[in-house]
């Protein structure tokens, strides 16, 4: 593995490696790929990182994932057990794995897989290889270099990362689940790339894993460019358990054609700093999208949620739901933005975003908000933080059940709202044992505890009604 070894990392650093390793990041590129990489990284000189004097970073500080020193890798890992490291700890799930370890692909047999039915997944670099036309008519005309330092930091020097390419009138016959480990041990700083692709009138279930193996600090600028095609369908899971020195950028844009749907979820369950950009455009009218996301955060955590919403065409329909719970000095910031255009009639847009906070010391900072223009439309917006009901609480003690166990209860319940909009069974249980391990603050499940995690031989049974609280 090639590596500039361990430095902070500022933009004038980075601007002297890409101009020192022009050679070895261009490799691979097409002329037009190339043209991609040279107008980012001159968007990225321009735009630097960003920090509180934009409106949009102004609640989430990066100077401490700035102070620390950083390896680069501008290789990947030589030798991998990729059986001992993208294990999937999901019992009776059946997905086709796809393995990143610190930003760069991995496969055990071919680098690419090319299925039967015209599916293809697996590296990115090797996609602009052998399929580059493909690759061009959607590389970089997705994600917006020009708006983010980020996104142009990751376009100027992302090497490689995960291709899946679903063609027309495809359905995929199991889901696509993507493994991004982080295990290493000095500090690395990331960029990985991922460019989605799915047909006309196709089908995909996406799993998308971040997970660290160990308690290394790390900070990765992930782009992730989603085409989903007219009448297609996309369900999307973006699962989130990093260790607490961790710092994740995670840009995940979509492009909506006509009459496509989508079905996206964030669970955020752990991560020591955790930005998520999501910015989701209707290219096309009568589309829907649905966006849910959960956030469990204790300690020092920092999470922040920044959800864009573009409707440039009639008649579509989109859904936020964000739901969070707060432990000791933990922060959230929900930032919903829907913007509904001149012509964008019949449109219906509705955001949520509703927080639990378990200490006085827990901060949340929610600003949903809509920009309309017109007047056909339906638009609502909402936001509450507060504390365990009172009543709810009152009614389960009533029925002789301990305090802590009816605080266990009443979050489980409040999180559960969006656990149960998870579609894959397997993976919606797996989900609900590691929110009720989350909401004990470990990851080892208590023995007295009433919230214990489902066996097929014995399945968790709640007396309470959980509808009443």
């Amino acid at each position: 593995m090639q590596t500039v070894k361990e430095e902070t990392i500022t933009p004038q650093r980075l601007a002297g490696l890409f101009e020192k390793n022009r050679k070895l990041l261009f490799q691979g590129d097409t002329g037009l790929l190339s043209g991609v990489r040279e107008r980012a990284f001159a968007s990225f000189q321009q735009l630097g990182f960003p920090d509180a004097r934009i409106e949009s970073w102004r609640l989430t500080d990066l100077s401490e994932s700035f102070s620390r020193g950083y390896d680069y890798s501008l290789r990947p890992e030589t030798e991998v057990d990729v059986q001992k490291v993208f294990r999937c700890n999901i019992p009776h799930l059946d997905t086709a794995i796809i393995g990143q370890l610190n930003g760069w692909y991995v496969s055990k047999e071919v680098p690419l897989m090319e299925l039967g039915n015209g599916i293809i997944m697996g590296s990115l670099a090797e996609a602009k290889n052998k399929y580059p036309a493909l690759v061009e008519k959607f590389y970089g005309t997705i994600a917006d270099d020009a708006a983010d330092g980020f996104t142009a930091l990751n376009t100027a020097f992302a090497q490689d990362g995960v291709f899946i390419y679903v063609p027309d009138n495809v359905q995929s016959p199991r889901p696509v689940q993507l493994i991004n480990v982080i295990h290493h041990d000095r500090n690395l700083f990331l960029q990985s790339r991922n460019l989605i692709i799915v047909g006309k009138n196709a089908r995909l279930s996406l799993v998308h894993c971040d997970d660290s193996y160990n308690h290394q600090a790390s900070f990765s600028n992930i782009v992730t460019e989603i085409h989903v095609g007219e009448d297609a369908m996309l369900d999307h899971y973006k699962l989130q358990n990093l260790n607490n020195n961790s710092t994740l950028v995670s840009s995940v844009y979509f492009r909506m054609e006509a009459s496509s749907l989508l079905e996206s979820h964030y669970i955020s369950l752990n991560g020591g700093l955790l930005r998520n950009n999501i910015r989701l455009l209707f290219n096309g009218p009568h589309g829907n999208a649905n966006i849910y996301g959960i956030y469990l955060m204790d300690r020092k955590q920092h999470v922040d949620n920044h959800v864009f919403v573009d409707h440039a065409f009639p008649g579509c329909t989109s859904n936020e739901t964000f739901k969070g719970i707060l432990d000791e000095h933990a922060r959230a910031i929900f930032n919903g933005h829907v913007l509904v255009r001149r012509h964008a009639t019949k449109t219906d847009a509705r955001q949520s975003n509703k927080n639990i906070l378990l200490t006085d010391t827990a901060r949340v900072n929610s600003k949903p908000f809509l920009e309309i223009y017109n007047d056909d439309v339906k638009c609502s917006h909402g936001s509450t933080t507060g504390q365990l009901d009172t009543e709810s609480m009152f009614y389960l003690r009533q029925r002789g059940i301990g305090e802590e166990t009816a605080r266990m209860l009443l979050m489980f319940a409040f999180a559960d709202e969006i656990v149960n909009k998870i579609t894959i069974p397997e993976l919606r249980q797996r989900i609900e044992d590691m929110v009720k391990k989350r909401l004990q603050g470990e990851l080892q499940i208590c023995e007295q505890c009433v919230l214990h995690c489902s066996t097929p031989e014995h399945p968790t049974e709640f007396q309470i009604d959980l509808n009443r609280i």
